[in-house]
């Protein structure tokens, strides 16, 4: 966009998952373009990413407080105060990403001439597991200027209509994993990044490993991530690796920063999800250089990424017998986990931040260019 417009981005939240970063690092990118930018979420969250770049921000929820409204009264609530923030804001392109963030986002906007691009940021059965939310998804979205999917997949899960609005954009990875890759000494650890819930399922790992882990008593899983708070995964997780026999091979190492450095010089990791977008987690590891193993789970993400046996290791999602093989395989072989980890950092090339950014920048200039009220 040579002309410099008003950009408004609107999520649930800023906190800590991979939807909430790409719109954050995205955000920055068109800040330092010279766009003004808008900041919209439901709430604030007690950790969220930073923002590190000037921005005006506003929490629907808190500014709907106290309204006379019921559970559901409070969706026609959320719809017409958004309504009100694009009276007040006038931006010149609203973003949203998410599930029924999406959908309110297009609802508010009817009317205003305003082109809204939504982004499908998992599997669209996650994100709308209702007959009527898939229904009202596709209805809505043929109204959106566009509408960004993370995989081919999720694009053709929606009607022709919607699929001639689609585009189909990578995510980008953060600068700190765009750099050689490592090629020091390697530590007898299998790894795991991400939060600790039952979607990533660590408990298949534990159970494949439990057959074998007396033929490698040197070897560690060792995960990074942390459950949402109130969360009982990790204790329900510990106990399993008690049972399983396998706790003083397992170590729990919370949310750290600073993760290349932290996994970098590991052996393996591990995506176990039973589904996913495309995970972040999977790309930085791969950028890493390391061997990985992942589902091939929907919405497809980790089958976009992964060539099997060329540059990572796919199995069904699931599967405790396909793991623990895959395991076996590349802690036998040294020298094919060292070529699938080669092979598997080419994919920092393709995705740095600036290359990424970029086509996001040029897809939006377009679908705004070819937006007319409603139709593009």
């Amino acid at each position: 966009m040579n002309e410099k417009k008003k950009i408004a981005f609107v999520i649930n939240s800023l906190g800590r998952g991979g939807a909430e970063h790409v719109t954050v690092n995205l955000a920055g990118h068109f800040r330092r373009q010279g766009h003004a930018v808008l900041l919209v979420t439901s709430r604030k969250m007690p950790e969220e990413y930073e923002v590190t770049f000037p921005v005006r921000r506003r929490m629907l929820e808190e500014e709907i407080k106290g309204a006379p409204f019921g559970r559901l009264g409070k969706i026609p609530a959320r719809i017409l105060h958004l309504r009100r923030i694009w009276r007040e804001e006038a931006p010149d392109v609203i973003v949203s990403f998410i599930g029924k963030m999406n959908l309110y986002t297009l609802l508010s906007a009817v009317g205003t001439g305003i082109p809204v691009i939504v982004s499908v940021r998992s599997d669209p059965a996650r994100e709308y597991p209702s007959r009527l939310q898939k229904k009202l998804a596709d209805l809505l979205f043929h109204r959106a200027a566009g509408v960004i999917f993370q995989t081919e997949d999720a694009l053709l899960a929606f009607s022709p209509a919607v699929q001639k609005r689609g585009a189909v954009l990578p995510n980008a990875l953060d600068e700190s994993f765009v750099r050689p890759c490592y090629e020091g000494k390697r530590r007898d650890e299998i790894v795991m990044v991400g939060r600790l819930d039952a979607n990533k399922n660590h408990a298949l790992l534990f159970r494949a490993f439990a057959g074998m882990a007396k033929d490698y008593p040197h070897v560690r899983i060792v995960l990074y991530g942390s459950g949402l708070p109130g969360s009982d995964t990790e204790p329900m997780l510990r106990e399993l690796a008690r049972q399983l026999g396998i706790a003083d091979q397992v170590q729990f190492m919370g949310r750290q920063s600073g993760i290349r450095e932290k996994i970098e010089g590991a052996r393996l990791f591990v995506l176990a999800s039973a589904y996913e977008g495309m995970p972040n987690a999977l790309l930085e590891a791969m950028a890493s250089g390391l061997a990985v193993i992942s589902t091939d789970c929907p919405c497809g993400g980790p089958r976009s990424v992964i060539r099997h046996m060329e540059n990572g290791i796919l199995i069904p999602v699931g599967d405790e017998a396909a793991l623990a093989g895959a395991l076996r395989l590349l802690l036998d072989d040294p020298a094919l986990a060292l070529r699938l980890g080669r092979e598997a950092a080419k994919v920092s090339g393709q995705l740095s931040p600036e290359r990424v950014y970029r086509l996001w920048q040029e897809e939006i200039e377009s679908r705004v260019k070819n937006y007319v009220g409603g139709q593009s």
